[in-house]
């Protein structure tokens, strides 16, 4: 793990200020949406517009990336990202907003790919685990430190907005100083969604719920927050909440799923989400009870990533397991671009009014208990002994993220057969 930060602190440091960045200017669109007179249904095609182009990015980057390389589609799309934050309070209108959002999604997803690529091309073979899960960890720490940088400024002006481009800009320097350009890459061809589905149903239906589980949390927890009434600490508190819990519970989770039918653990973990966020439901006139339900949601739902993942590669050859990356990706935006559309309807004042965000999220992972259970009952587990071990991903993973994380299990299934072999 030294040797990893020691070689990669650079990259490491670079995209934490990038997520710093991107988790404030999520989280300071809802407040300031709310400020402007925007509607819930409004802010809800505004956050749905990001995972539209954080779609897209995923598929064009990799093309980008062989025709300019790594460093001009980098810098381009990093700066694009700083402008963007700078037009949001410059032109607060719901159209440019949606545009902005698209825009800010396909760059970061970009960006995504560029630096995952290249952390992968720094890593080797007996520490490329390790990169991946400090660069996960420096993500989300990203994403936390983010909300306490709400307190700066004040959300009617400009100041939040230019510290969230100050940290992207300055972002760049400690990565393109320090990173050589590495060679082109080919993004495996994915599995067709037939195939996918026919191997892991769970897979496929939980990455689609789960991308609208996550895009609630990310896109419109803010935009609760400011329709429920809470104050600037409290909106930042709230939203921190649910990266917290993710960050503490993803490993205890993780050995768990080596140690037990995952189908079991994904029904269990969903119920217990779905509980989370049925007590915000009905309990969330409480502010402490508000955090644990926010904690609840995010530790559950978060870690449930990395679980389908593993769960699927179960049911695949070794030389599935990178194909099917991109299947189980497409599933998950699709989920992610329709979460803020359905949540924003279910928040309106003529439906469930801003208790409709807990709503959406308790149904979503309840829906996921029961397949899981219903799943059970459709073919016997796999011996734990046969089965891989989970990687530690987020859904703010890139297909190339998901590449390597898929190289990793690939690597520790035929370490362990050779092993096994000797014995």
């Amino acid at each position: 793990m030294i040797q990893v930060l020691s070689s990669a602190w650079a990259l490491l440091l670079g995209m934490g200020l990038l997520m710093v960045g991107n988790g404030l200017q999520g989280t300071i669109l809802g407040v300031r949406g709310e400020i402007e007179g925007f509607s819930t249904l409004q802010m809800s095609f505004v956050m749905s517009a990001y995972f539209m182009g954080f779609l897209g990015g995923s598929r064009v980057a990799p093309e980008m990336i062989r025709r300019v390389g790594h460093v001009r589609v980098f810098a381009a799309l990093a700066s694009f990202i700083s402008a963007v934050m700078i037009m949001y309070p410059m032109l607060t209108e719901p159209v440019a907003w949606i545009l902005g959002r698209v825009v800010i999604g396909f760059c970061f997803s970009g960006v995504y790919v560029t630096a995952e690529s290249w952390l992968n091309n720094a890593a080797s073979n007996e520490n490329r685990g390790q990169a991946l899960s400090l660069y996960m960890i420096f993500q989300m720490t990203g994403i936390i430190s983010a909300q306490a940088l709400m307190l700066l400024g004040d959300p009617t002006g400009y100041e939040t907005f230019v510290i969230a481009s100050i940290l992207v800009s300055v972002s760049f320097a400690p990565i393109l100083l320090s990173i050589s350009p590495t060679p082109a890459f080919e993004t495996t061809k994915p599995m067709t969604l037939r195939d996918l589905m026919d191997k892991s149903p769970l897979g496929c239906v939980g990455m689609f719920l789960l991308g609208g589980v996550f895009s609630a949390q990310f896109g419109m927890a803010s935009v609760y927050g400011a329709r429920a009434g809470l104050s600037l600490v409290e909106i930042s508190t709230f939203v921190a909440a649910f990266y917290v819990g993710a960050v503490v519970l993803q490993y205890p989770l993780g050995w768990f799923s080596d140690r037990m039918d995952r189908r079991f653990l994904v029904m269990l973990v969903a119920m217990m989400g779905s509980c989370g966020a049925f007590a915000g439901l009905v309990f969330g006139v409480t502010f402490p009870i508000l955090l644990l339900s926010a904690f609840a949601i995010g530790g559950m739902s978060n870690p449930l990533y990395s679980l389908l993942i593993a769960h699927t590669n179960d049911y695949l050859e070794h030389e599935d397991m990178a194909a099917a990356s991109g299947g189980l990706l497409f599933m998950n935006g699709m989920g992610a671009i329709a979460g803020p559309l359905i949540t924003g309807w279910l928040m309106g004042d003529a439906v469930f009014g801003p208790s409709g965000f807990f709503l959406f999220i308790a149904i979503l992972l309840a829906i996921m208990a029961c397949y899981a259970l219903f799943r059970m009952t459709q073919r016997a587990a796999i011996p734990i002994d046969e089965t891989g071990s989970m990687s530690p991903l987020y859904p703010t993973a890139s297909p190339v993220a998901l590449e390597v994380a898929q190289e990793v299990a690939i690597e520790a299934a035929e370490a362990e057969q050779e092993a096994q072999d000797v014995a």
